[in-house]
């Protein structure tokens, strides 16, 4: 990936697109928007990966994330709560609990951070 400095922004141009990252909003995707992206979106890939191959039927499941961030060290991220909201049939809390551990172990992005970013996940069952 090559990152070219415009001014405002940097610039790196994806298979999908360009993307625009800035520290400032106004002028593109600040860098710990990207990073708390990249876990919610990889966790909730796979929990719904793991929720399908255990016959479970997935008809929505969302991911809001909530970022405390360190402003003594450098503004880092220092946690990250994730609240999936699943709605489906055949949903089963055993099975879900199961599964969120299980996403977390195989989310490649929530494995990177893990040690440095305190990762914490909960759900809730949409009813139909």
């Amino acid at each position: 990936m090559d990152f070219k400095w415009k001014g405002d922004y940097f610039e790196t141009d994806l298979e999908f697109g360009t993307l625009r990252i800035s520290g400032n909003e106004e002028h593109g995707f600040r860098p710990y928007q990207l990073m708390v992206s990249s876990i919610a979106v990889c966790s909730t890939s796979v929990l719904r990966q793991i929720l399908e191959k255990q016959r479970m039927t997935i008809e929505d499941i969302e991911a809001h994330a909530d970022v405390t961030r360190d402003e003594e060290q450098a503004n880092r991220i220092s946690a990250i709560a994730l609240h999936y909201k699943i709605k489906g049939q055949g949903l089963s809390e055993k099975k879900l609990d199961k599964a969120v551990v299980l996403a977390a172990k195989n989310c490649a992005m929530a494995q990177t951070v893990k040690g440095a970013v305190d990762l914490t996940e909960t759900y809730e069952i949409i009813p139909e």
